[in-house]
């Protein structure tokens, strides 16, 4: 089938009643429904380009799998789980969806998760921080493929600990994701011998972060650790540059994207080290794949973008080996087959559903230091998979045998 007559559909979040059965939908094509925020703060990291990057997967696969055509729908969850269940409801229910991938908001991602056990369908997350996805919240048809708060974590705190910097203060956003990043870095602190001063937290997309930034600074902690992401991210940085907490404390932030450091530009986003799952400039594969992402979107690809395509080809490839679309048979191939492609080498999906990959330490370049447009990271370290997530018996999830 040509790509030009895949049928690409996009639905308004609406609210729907209950209806339809909830036994695993077989028809003549495979859906893939990209749920994110299609117009607020995280946009930027997911939106439109996850919707780009899946369309990238499907043409990559031939546009059919197992003879059945492949469509990508897409729809905005406004960064509210309500919006997101009643999107997700009447795609698993009426609109015959198989799988739906991206998220990037915890709090949507874990209330889809349960949602899409009931239905036998397929989640796989992407840029999705609460370890309570793969953890507490487990699923046998979920799969989280960029990160969590641990991996973001651990390997960052432990290494600015390290150097000295050995007290901090967290300014936090007030929801799943930023609550576990804070929990997730605060073990990682204290284990490595440092003391945790004290926090603050502020609400989804926040524009004013004085009196938060002012609570920093009195703290006196050497560290100042941001552990939100997007828009807010990017408004705590370019605040606290103003406020001149750069001067006397050392800023980090627990989640980067390449958009952000864009949107900010390296003369405030610079210095900022950071865990990383993908750079579009590490590799000729991953230079060859975002150029071709850049023709597309405009943009080179954040990692939340690049794991779609890689999670929608790996989906796909299951499918194949499956012979079919049924949840629970795609997702033994899935955990089965291994993960190569230019996103990752030999990843694999685990029976908590998290994809295991390696991870990477970063550090934004000083203006001086960058040669154009988009080259913006120092990769200062690779972070081995075995050691960048939380091992499985750790996780929580009751499916692991212990």
């Amino acid at each position: 089938m040509r790509l030009q007559n895949v049928l690409i559909l996009v639905l308004a979040a609406a609210t729907f009643g209950a209806r339809g059965a909830i036994a695993q939908i077989s028809d003549d094509v495979v859906r893939i429904g990209v749920l994110n925020d299609q117009s607020g703060l995280y946009a930027d990291l997911g939106g439109q380009g996850s919707v780009v990057a899946a369309r990238m997967a499907v043409e990559d696969a031939g546009g059919a799998v197992l003879g059945r055509p492949v469509e990508i729908i897409f729809a905005d969850h406004q960064n509210k789980a309500d919006i997101g269940m009643a999107v997700a409801r009447r795609w698993f229910e009426t609109a015959g969806v198989d799988m739906a991938i991206g998220f990037d908001n915890s709090a949507v991602a874990l209330a889809v998760e349960q949602l899409a056990a009931d239905h036998s369908r397929i989640v796989i997350a992407g840029a999705v921080g609460s370890t309570a996805f793969t953890g507490k919240g487990c699923t046998p048809t979920e799969a989280s493929w960029v990160h969590d708060s641990y991996a973001l974590t651990t390997s960052l705190a432990r290494s600015i600990v390290a150097e000295g910097r050995d007290t901090w203060f967290f300014i936090t956003v007030d929801y799943a994701f930023g609550h576990s990043l804070e929990a997730d870095a605060t073990s990682a602190v204290q284990a490595a011998g440092g003391k945790v001063l004290g926090s603050v937290r502020h609400p989804l997309n926040t524009s004013d972060f004085s009196s938060y930034l002012l609570q920093a600074q009195a703290s006196g902690a050497k560290v100042v650790a941001f552990a939100n992401s997007g828009g807010d991210m990017i408004n705590a940085v370019k605040q606290a540059n103003e406020f001149g907490l750069t001067k006397n404390q050392t800023m980090v932030s627990l989640l980067v994207f390449i958009s952000d450091v864009h949107s900010m530009e390296l003369q405030a986003a610079q210095g900022l080290k950071f865990v990383t799952a993908f750079y579009w400039d590490r590799n000729d594969q991953t230079r060859a794949w975002s150029k071709r992402f850049f023709e597309r979107h405009g943009k080179m690809p954040t990692m939340a973008q690049a794991g779609t395509y890689s999670a929608v080809r790996h989906y796909l490839a299951s499918i194949a080996a499956a012979g079919t679309d049924e949840a629970k048979a795609v997702m033994v191939k899935m955990r089965e087959l291994p993960v190569n492609d230019f996103y990752t080498s030999n990843g694999r999906v685990r029976e908590d559903g998290r994809m295991v990959h390696d991870m990477y330490f970063a550090q934004v370049k000083k203006p001086s230091e960058s040669i154009g447009p988009w080259d913006y990271y120092n990769i200062l370290s690779v972070i081995p998979g075995s050691q960048a997530f939380r091992a499985a018996a750790d996780s929580g999830c009751p499916l692991v045998v212990h």
